[in-house]
This record gives structure tokens, sequence and C-alpha cells, in this order.
């Protein structure tokens, strides 16, 4: 069909003359509008509308920023209309000569959606201003109101001074310069987009706009920005905002976060009003997120979803429900010691931090923390952060916890997409959240001067929130049950494959998550943890065992010496060790410097359990070692589920070599499944439990996550297969039952001679002499991939690029053996690896790498 413009049919572009009832406007006034319509095409393919979707732009754009949802109608044969309005003054709808308001836009779409009938079952779509105006119509129309989409906008200051762009696009000085008589505030819009506007876009954008005489539309709804309380709309924008809370229909939001006007402050705004509200953050995404990113396909797929609601097939835990603190509440006279800190030296009792934990729940309940609320501790693993997990459990608000492992941009990611109400921090914590606008109520670690506390904006102290909370009675706490399925954390994930995602427990699933390790290690009370991994030691209360962090940086593994692993386990008579495989490999690195007193207490530990990435033999049996009398596990599993499987040295050898990394069965409550691979690895929706297929690995438990945080797409996608995880891992179960993993789905090759999982090519090469870690890659369009292996060497080598020509006969001849032919082997001094384990091989990287380098590119690190 023909174009009218860039990715529109002629056939949507429609005018229509329509009455107005507004008031600005005189008796018997009628404009002619301009809006995109696909109600044509739908009639000439004889399909009926199931509803309607009425999208509204905001400024300075027009209909042509939804042309994606029409296309999407189109190629996919979808039964909805779309109608994209040009507003008043707007796009290429009439220029009014009045200046028109938020009430006056609220009444004209109103007058529009009259005049085009749009039947019973409306879906209401707004980006940026056309959100309140979308949204006006919605609540007063509840009765035709099907669905609310909303993407980067902002229905009330909330608080907040207007953003920096808008305040200068105001000033007197510069509004009629900016927005009418200059393309300037056109241009500033269009540059936002992530990546830049392809030429033929930016131009047609732009097209209703070419001359001042026709940008007053633009000058007006600038002028029109009720932020300050006496603005003439400001009435109408109080009235909509507060009326969106009234609104019970199924609401999607979408968002660019990188939005310099409408930031996430907004959508926090907006989720106080529809708590209700799916959401996605596309990170990366600015203001025009519908021209940054595919918004059309996860619209419909909501959509459908929402025609078709589903009865869960969620896991049940076997166990009764107990919360997390019930431990902690049986001990209250117990005086053993609980927890323990290393540097500075400290402990308190069962009973010392019961008190403690009431103490400071009644403390921060007094300064405004409730149920629901999201508190982000930016905390060292210790007392301190023990204290303030459990206070904020026993508030019933959520705890938010990122590692700093993730670096200052992916905490900061982490932490505004989490959109925390209160932030409680150490002093480093707190001047990055001071200096790059983290949000929340800032309340600080320990006591500080006068001048820093007001630097970093710091409203409380734990000082004083302890010495509040222990004046009150438990009748003046008046602490309250949490639901059992309200939200009770977000964990963020290593961020090893992506942007760290924000994954959601409830109280119910964290406590699932202890029983299935009271359950599958016997970790009963009267244990005693020694934790190189933050998360076991925040357990060890609701376990009932004693615990500590060996003294080390949390956010580097390979911190962790085996004297400050001894010296931990001396501090509590230690029954148990958990650390990860990289602190594990420094701690044998450096166990020549252990006495004989450290030694023995090491030989009393029983369980040592090392998890987070594949664990080589040889290394766990050097561990057994050390820990003579201990049984050696290496759980696997994930932030969204933990622990899946288990394995221990024994069962890893006697299931010997193959096509992977034996992982063992699936530990107390959870069910493993496969969801096979085809040629292309892409894996199907079936799960199975046939032997040595390949595919996606599943899981169904109990503790499995609720949901990943505002990421409706990515948690979508992960339980597609009803009341099954998708773990994004690929692997196969064995005759015996025992899983094996070969590798992620994102990073299995597709060749000509079909899908090849990397694991079972990389044990080949670390078998040849000299080499170290190794990643198998695939270079060129899928389907066509070739093999490549980047790898270290030992001694490592000085500079990256090919392998010597020995070195590269020697690794193909041996992957040769697990049936996978080589293109290339190239060698890097060291192969890039996530923070949080420093073992997770970044192979997304390295794929890069190794596409440029064998193109003729500068050889760079990656």
């Amino acid at each position: 069909m023909t174009e009218i413009f860039p990715g529109v049919k002629e056939i949507y572009s429609k005018y229509l003359d329509v009455p107005s009832t507004s008031p600005v406007d005189g008796a018997g006034s009628t404009y002619r509008w301009h809006v995109l319509d696909n109600q044509e095409e739908l009639a000439q393919r004889g399909i009926t509308p199931v509803g309607t979707l009425l999208c509204v732009h905001g400024n300075p754009t027009w209909s042509y920023l939804w042309r994606s949802l029409l296309n999407h109608v189109s190629e996919n044969q979808l039964a909805w209309r779309v109608v994209a309005v040009d507003q008043l003054d707007m796009g290429f709808s009439q220029r009014t000569g009045k200046f028109r308001r938020l009430a006056d836009r609220v009444n004209d779409l109103g007058d529009l959606a009259e005049a085009m009938d749009l039947g019973d079952n409306v879906t209401t779509v707004g980006h940026d201003w056309g959100g309140i105006i979308s949204l006006g119509w919605a609540v007063s129309h509840q009765d035709r109101l099907a669905n609310v989409v909303l993407t980067n906008t902002a229905i009330h200051p909330a608080g907040f001074e207007l953003p920096s762009a808008l305040k200068l696009a105001t000033h007197p000085a510069v509004h009629g310069w900016g927005t009418k008589t200059t393309r300037a505030f056109l241009q500033v819009t269009h540059s936002l987009a992530q990546p830049a506007l392809a030429p033929e876009v930016r131009k047609t954008f732009m097209a209703p706009y070419t001359s001042a005489d026709v940008r007053d539309g633009v000058a007006n709804f600038v002028a029109d920005i009720p932020f300050d309380p006496s603005h003439p709309s400001r009435p109408a924008l109080d009235e909509i905002s507060e009326a969106v809370r009234s609104l019970s229909v199924p609401a999607l939001m979408l968002w660019g976060p990188k939005d310099p006007v409408f930031s996430d402050r907004y959508l926090r705004d907006l989720l106080g009003r529809l708590p209700h509200a799916q959401v996605h953050r596309f990170e990366g995404a600015s203001h025009l997120v519908g021209e940054d990113r595919d918004i059309a396909s996860p619209i419909f797929s909501w959509l459908a979803g929402n025609q078709h609601v589903a009865e869960s097939a969620r896991a049940q835990s076997s166990t009764p429900y107990q919360p997390m603190l019930a431990e902690l509440d049986s001990r209250s006279d117990d005086h053993s010691t609980a927890v323990v800190d290393i540097h500075p030296p400290q402990s308190l009792s069962w009973s010392q931090l019961g008190e403690r934990v009431n103490a400071l729940a009644a403390g921060l309940q007094q300064v405004g923390v409730k149920s629901g609320d999201r508190v982000n501790l930016l905390v060292p693993p210790g007392i301190e952060l023990t204290s303030l997990i459990y206070a904020c459990l026993r508030l019933g608000a959520v705890i938010v916890v990122a590692d700093a492992g993730l670096g200052t941009k992916g905490l900061g990611r982490a932490i505004k997409g989490a959109g925390p109400s209160f932030l409680v921090g150490i002093d480093r914590a707190l001047t990055g959240a001071r200096v790059l606008n983290w949000p929340g109520t800032k309340i600080a670690v320990g006591s500080l001067p006068a001048t820093k506390r007001k630097l970093l904006g710091v409203a409380h102290t734990l000082d004083e929130l302890l010495e509040t909370g222990s004046k009150l009675s438990a009748s003046q706490a008046n602490f309250t049950a949490a639901d059992p399925d309200a939200d009770a954390a977000v964990l963020f994930t290593s961020g090893s494959t992506g942007p760290a995602k924000g994954v959601v427990y409830t109280h119910r699933q964290l406590a699932a998550m202890r029983d299935t390790l009271r359950e599958t290690y016997d970790l009963k009370a009267g244990s005693a943890l020694v934790a190189g991994f933050a998360p076991f030691a925040l357990l060890g209360p609701a376990l009932g065992a004693t615990s500590v962090t060996p003294d080390m940086d949390v956010t580097a593994p390979r911190t962790l010496t085996a004297s400050a692993l001894a010296d931990a386990a001396v501090a509590v008579n230690a029954t148990t060790v958990f650390a990860s495989p990289a602190a594990l490999a420094n701690v044998l690195e450096t166990k020549s410097e252990l006495n004989t007193a450290q030694r023995k207490t090491l030989a009393g530990v029983g369980l040592m359990l090392s998890a987070g990435a594949p664990i080589p033999e040889p290394l766990l049996a050097k561990v057994q070692e050390l820990v003579p009398n201990a049984k050696v596990h290496t759980p696997y599993g994930m932030t969204e589920a933990l622990p899946v499987t288990d394995i221990d040295l024994a069962g890893i050898r006697a299931a010997g070599d193959g096509n992977g990394v034996c992982v063992g069965t699936a530990v107390a409550g959870a069910t493993v499944a496969i969801a096979p691979i085809d040629a292309l690895g892409i894996a199907g929706d079936e799960p199975q439990y046939t032997p040595n297929v390949t595919g996606e690995i599943l899981v169904r438990a109990p503790h499995v996550k609720d949901r990943y945080d505002r990421l409706w797409i990515t948690e979508a996608a992960s339980s597609s297969i009803d009341g099954w995880h998708r773990t994004g891992d690929v692997g196969h179960l064995d005759d015996a039952g025992l899983l094996w993993v070969e590798g992620r789905l994102g990073h299995v090759l597709s060749t000509t001679n079909g899908a090849i999982t990397p694991v079972a090519a990389e044990h080949a090469v670390q078998s040849v002499v000299g080499a170290g870690r190794a990643a198998l890659v695939g270079v060129g369009p899928a389907g066509t991939q070739a093999a490549v292996v980047v790898m270290e060497t030992v001694p490592a080598s000085r500079k990256p690029g090919p392998a010597e020509n020995a070195l590269a006969t020697k690794v193909r001849a041996a992957v040769a053996q697990t049936g996978t032919e080589v293109a290339a082997v190239l060698v890097l001094p060291t192969l890039p690896t996530d923070i949080r384990h420093n073992s997770k091989i970044d192979r997304a990287a390295l794929a890069q790498w190794a596409s440029t380098t064998l193109a003729g590119g500068r050889i760079r690190t990656p």
C-alpha cells in the first residue's frame, strides 16, 4: 500500500470535522482533526475489532509517534482498532487560534471520541502530556474503559521541582524563541532518542511544525505546564491525578529511564496512584521510548494476556508457613551467640539481636517506614545489615539489596529502578546517593558531623532510630504481621548476563528458601555458619544458625584469604562454610599462612558449600583437603531460585565426564525439567524429562521468585510456561536423572551443523597443557556461526590476539573430540568476568571482541 509518511500507510490518514464543546470555544465551533485510524483496513480484511486503542501524543510530537502500533496490528492480523490522534493545534489538526489548557484538551479528546464512536472496550495510550490528557478522558469514562497504557509521562509535580529542561523552556526569556520562533524545542526533543532518529523519521516528526505560524500549540503546551499551585490548569491536574486512584482496570507502564524530563520519580508517583500496574523499564531508553524500543509487541502481548487470565500453577510448599522472624522470636531468652562481626570484633546474643531488631523497627516506624515501603540497604554484611533486614521484615517493609560490586553505574541503575522510599547507608554510599541523586529519605549508619550530615542530606541516623525505638513499648510500636504473599525483598542479580535485574520475593517465598536450605543441608538451630557469600549470612537468624562474615570485601570474593576464613570459623566454632569458587580459589592460594589452630578449626567444619559458577573437580578436591571432615557440596541456583539442585564431591566423581557440568538432583521441594532447543538454539514451550535431550533448564519450586521487578517483558518471557521459571541456562538430564549444565541459552552457537552448547568444548580446551579458562563463542549470522575459542594461557599471554600455531593446533584437536570444529583460537591475558562472583565469563563481550578482531579491526582488550 502507498505510504503517506515513512512507515504509515495512506489508508490510515483521515480528517474529520468535530463540533467542540470546550468552554474556550464559541457556540457552534467545529474543528478539523487529523487522525491515524486502521478501521478501514480492518473492514477490508473482514475483521471485527475486539477493542480500540485511543493513542494520545504529547508535546511536540504527533500521531506519527504511534505508527508502530498500527503496523503491528496490520502485520500480525490482529483484531484491534488503533486511533492515534493529532491534538488540536498540533500535528496536522486544525490551528484553533485559542489557548487550549489542560481541561480544554481533555474535553477535546472527549469530543473526538464521541464523534468516532469508539465503542465500549477502549484502551487509552498516552505519552508525555498525552498521558494526563488520556487519563483525564479515562477517569470520566470508566464505563467504557478497558485498560490504561502509559509511556514516559507525569501526571503531577509530586513534590518535585520542574525538570530543568522544562524550566528553561518556560522561562520568559526563552519560551517564545525556543518553542515558536525557532525549532529549538522540537530539535531538542528529537535529539533525546536513543539511538538517534533516522533522518527521514526526524524530518517526518518535524513536518507539521515547519514554520512559526503553526507552532502556537507547541508554545502553548509548554506555557500550560501546571507545576506551580497557582497555575490556571493546576485544579484540573489535581482533580485528574487524584481521580486516577479510582481506576481499577489493568494498567501497563513502559518507561525509558534515561529521560531527562519524565524520569523515574514520576514513574514512582504513578505507581503510588496505580499500584496494580505492570511496569517495564527499558534500560538505556529515553523520553521517546516508543522510538527507542519496540513497545508494540509488549502492548499487544499484554492486552492478549488480559483477555485470557489463567489460574497460576505455581508450586506450593509442603511445609506450613512460618515467618522469617519465627526463629528469632522463639529465642528471646536465649543468651547464646547469634551473630558475630570480625572487624571490629562484636557479637550479639539471640536475645540482644531480637531487642535490637525490635527497637530498630520501632524507630523506623516512627520516621514513617510502613508496610510496603521499599528500603534500600547499602550496608556491608554484619550485625548492622542483619538487624536492618529483620527490622524491615518486622514492619512488612520491602528490603532492596544491590551489590556495591555492580559498580557505581550499575548500582545507581538498580537503585533508581527499584525506587526506594528510604535509603540506609554507610558514608560512601550516602555520598554516592547525594552526588548521583539516588532516591529515598537518607538514613546514616554511623553518626555524622552536622555539616557533613547536611551536605549528604541525611535525615536520620541508626543510633537515633535505636534510641527512639528502645523507648517505645511493644504496644506503642504496633507491629502487625506481614501478609505472607506481600513483597518482602528485591534482590538484584549479578549483572553477568546484562543489566542487573531486580528479583522480587514475597515473605512466603523467602520462608520457602529458608526451609529448602534447612531440609537440604540439615541447617538446623545450633548450626554455626561462615558466609563468604552475603545472602547466606542474612539467612542465618531465620535458620537459627549463628552466623559470621569473614574479614573480606564482599564485593570482591577473591579478597577472602585462608586466614580470614579460618578466623571467622574460629569465632563461631563453625559447622558450615559457604564461599564462591573465586573466593575458594584464593583461599587455596593462601592456605600456607594457616597455623595449627586454624587448620584444626577448619577440620571441624562439617559442611562446605560453594556456588555461583561451575566448579572443576580438581578445585573441589583441594577444598576437601582444607576441610577434611566436611561434606563438600556445590549447589546450582540463581538469584531467582536458590538453590535448584545439589551435588557433592563424591557425586561429581561418580558422574564422571560428560557434556557439561553435573550439578546433581533437585533440592527439597524443587522440580527440574527441560524445554528442548531446536537447530537455531531456540527453546520450546513443553517441559520434558527425556534423558539426554538438550534444552533450556526449567525449575518449579515454592522458593522461586515472585517476579522480576518493573520488568514486565522479562517476567512474561521467564514465566511463559505456567508454573515454571525459565532459567536461561541450557543443559540435559542424564539416564540417572542428574542435571548437566551446558551453558547459557544466549551463548548457544547456531552453526550449519545445528546448535552447539559451549561447556563441553571449553572443558576440552582447559585439558590442553598451557591452557587456562576458555570460552567458546559464535561469530557470524545465526545458522552459519563459526566456533571461535577465546582463552587464557598459563603463563598469561602478554597481549590479546591469535594464539600461537602450536597451541591453536592442540586446542582444535581437543575440541574436535567433542564434535565441534574450531574456526579460530584467540588468546587474552584475562577473560572478563562478572563482579559478584569473579567467575562468570562475559561471553557476549568476547563474541563481539572476537568478531571485530577476526574482521581485521584493531585488536583491543574487550
